[in-house]
């Protein structure tokens, strides 16, 4: 077969350039560094990001939230135990409005109904009867629900208090019941001041007696009109008190306190009593008894405690890594970089400690160490910087093998590095990226640890009056039928946190050695 040659017109052939020789041109892009491009690969993981921002998140509220609250871990009050959490802004749907769905029978109900008859202070809401089966449904304020308690004043505080409710115009003070007009043991409470209504006791059994209308019937404590008072009493009074007339026909007037040895026995409605206590008394910045996340069983703030917390959790992950990080590189690049005996010695050294459990370690710290408020914390970070380091050391050492034996090492060696140089300038860089990811997976793994402990009550901060999740999930087991939030919020905490540093540390993993991309 016969070749054809195209015939090209002669002046569609140029010269690319006539005069100048051809140079490469300079590139447009600027270079971009080790780190740069990692973080350009790590940006490109939705799953590491959305992982970064949350514990960026938690960081912070870990940081913040225990400032923007006036509780402190400290607070306790045995009245607001268990109270369900609270927000102002669903006060008024039947969510997060710190009230608890019952399901009680009418003598039941009408205690906690006839506290808000009495202060206007309602305990229940949403009520509904059910006839099939005379039971009542309704939603149980768990602050209004404590209700009014018998308190024991000093004649100056007595006056304080009056002097207050003067100032203010706000009732704390309301009339005394009798002691033998008293339930005397109701579910294991003597002188319950919620009952300042007419009742029959019947073993442990209480029965509210009504009138022909079918109200309930007061039995404050009173005086005759001509009688002068025991109760140094000259403050508000309740609505619609000027005096009644008793059966007898005589003008009187309700009693507001009991003269005793130390000065007066009052009842207070205990959530005013509480706001004057905090406001004018201790004047800790506390105005109103509203617990975002509610209350543990002894009557702290949950959302003080997760918080104050998650902040020791932080620092003490934190504070293990760097000091882990430190011990474990140096260790680790001296046994990978020298090997042979060396290493092998360094190795034993390493596999007799890893073989000690650490509960052993904190077992023998705790029994050698002198009890003190600090002990368990003392013990905790003595524990973890005894044995912690070893993984970190191992990864290192593994990734000096790794580059040791390079070429460009060997090239550094030749031309007469010394071993220092060798280790920091051109093994260790190049290991960085393992090391790092590691290191950061070393900050959930402590963290994780510590909560395991605390929740076991192998270490216990309480006496430092600090707290822990760990801490704060034991307690809530012990109510998960009543109060299951009291666990809740810290498990969901701890939940987010070890799942968004996995997703956080595999995306460090893929951007520092995208080898290992998809490796588990």
């Amino acid at each position: 077969m016969e070749r054809t040659i195209p015939n090209i017109p002669k002046e569609k052939f140029n010269f690319v350039q006539k005069n100048d020789l051809i140079h490469d041109k300079q590139l447009a892009t600027k270079p971009r560094g080790y780190m740069a491009d990692a973080f350009a690969r790590f940006c490109k993981n939705k799953g590491a990001i959305v992982g970064a921002i949350i514990i960026i998140i938690l960081v912070l509220a870990a940081i913040i939230a225990p400032m923007c609250t006036p509780y402190t871990v400290k607070y306790m009050d045995a009245n607001y135990k268990s109270c369900f959490p609270r927000n102002e802004l669903f006060v008024s749907l039947p969510f997060w409005d710190g009230c608890e769905p019952r399901e009680d029978n009418k003598a039941t109900f009408m205690k906690y109904y006839a506290m808000g008859l009495e202060t206007g202070k309602n305990a229940v809401k949403n009520q509904e009867y059910s006839l099939e089966n005379d039971m009542y449904s309704y939603r149980l304020d768990s602050v209004h629900s404590v209700g009014a308690e018998y308190v024991s004043l000093t004649f100056e505080k007595y006056e304080a208090l009056q002097e207050y409710q003067n100032r203010t115009g706000i009732q704390v003070l309301y009339p005394v019941v009798a002691k033998s007009d008293r339930p005397q043991v109701i579910d294991g409470r003597k002188n319950d001041a919620d009952y300042y209504f007419k009742t029959t006791t019947k073993g442990n059994k209480i029965n509210i007696v009504y009138d022909e209308n079918g109200d309930i019937i007061p039995v404050y404590d009173y005086y005759l009109a001509t009688q002068t008072p025991n109760d140094g009493y000259n403050s508000l009074r309740i609505e619609g008190e000027d005096g009644f007339i008793n059966e007898n026909g005589q003008k009187c007037y309700y009693s507001y306190a009991l003269p005793n040895s130390t000065g007066y026995e009052v009842r207070v409605n205990y959530y005013e009593y509480y706001v004057y206590q905090h406001t004018e008394v201790l004047k800790d910045g506390i105005t109103t008894p509203s617990f975002l996340f509610g209350t543990t069983s002894e009557g702290q703030d949950v959302f003080t405690c997760l918080f104050s917390g998650a902040r020791f959790s932080f620092v003490f992950g934190l504070v293990v890594a760097v000091v882990n990080f430190l011990i474990g590189a140096f260790y680790g690049s001296t046994a990978g970089y020298y090997g042979g005996k060396t290493d092998l010695i360094m190795e034993r050294i390493t596999d007799v400690l890893s073989a000690v459990p650490t509960m052993i370690v904190i077992t023998l710290l705790k029994r050698h160490i002198d009890a003190g408020p600090a002990t368990d914390m003392l013990v905790l970070f003595i524990a973890f910087f005894a044995t912690g380091w070893i993984g970190m050391a191992s990864t290192t050492r593994m990734q000096f093998y790794r580059y040791k034996n390079q070429e460009y090492v060997l090239a550094a060696r030749t031309l007469g590095a010394k071993d220092r140089r060798l280790i920091f300038k051109h093994i260790f860089p190049n290991a960085l990226g393992t090391i790092v990811t590691s290191c950061a997976l070393v900050i959930p793994s402590m963290i994780y640890t510590e909560t395991n402990l605390t929740y076991l009550n192998i270490i216990d901060l309480t006496a430092m009056n600090m707290t822990t999740v760990g801490t704060l999930i034991a307690n809530g087991q012990e109510n998960l039928t009543t109060a299951a939030f009291i666990a809740l919020f810290p498990a969901i905490f701890l939940a987010l946190l070890m799942l968004s540093f996995n997703l956080f540390g595999n995306g460090l993993r893929d951007a520092f050695n995208p080898s290992l991309r998809g490796a588990e």
